[in-house]
């Protein structure tokens, strides 16, 4: 972990934006049970983009995985996509998510836990608007998930409406 000083981790976009007052390139993570999609967005919090879609295994290697993205992207945040019931409760997977992001602690990076509601779909829609095959929206879906997630929380972090 980066000093001894617990990263923060919120829900709220003011708090983490505070805590990057420079902004940063932000790494989004749209956690599925097989996978793991993941999207950039640039220094200024313009626009995101979809990134790889990694296997999802041992919480260990995941992370590895996860802090090579940080260093070759000089990430300076994490988005995490936080699962909600459409009523806006939390049930078992948004428990899980904010259980990964507290695991995610020792790479030292602030974390948003993100509404993903309607994600999947709006990836999806997008998807097949660009005339994706099927098999290669099933591929990819995860990582652009992300991207949707990162851009809402983007916009919002951008905006200054926090």
């Amino acid at each position: 972990m980066k000093g001894d000083i617990q990263p923060l981790i919120t829900e709220e976009a003011g708090p983490y934006r505070q805590a990057l007052p420079d902004g940063g390139v932000l790494l989004a993570l749209d956690l599925g049970t097989k996978t793991i999609g993941t999207a950039f967005c640039d220094a200024g919090w313009g626009f995101a983009t979809p990134g790889k879609t990694l296997p999802r295994g041992k919480f260990t290697v995941d992370r590895a995985r996860l802090a090579e993205l940080i260093r070759e992207r000089r990430v300076k945040g994490l988005v995490l996509g936080l699962p909600l019931n459409m009523d806006g409760s939390g049930g078992p997977r948004a428990q899980a998510s904010r259980a990964y992001a507290r695991n995610l602690a020792p790479l030292g990076l602030p974390v948003l836990l993100w509404d993903e509601r309607w994600s999947t779909a709006s990836a999806e829609r997008d998807m097949i608007a660009m005339d994706m095959s099927r098999a290669k929206r099933a591929e990819r879906i995860d990582s652009h998930a992300a991207a949707v997630i990162l851009q809402a929380a983007i916009d919002r972090l951008a905006g200054g409406i926090l």
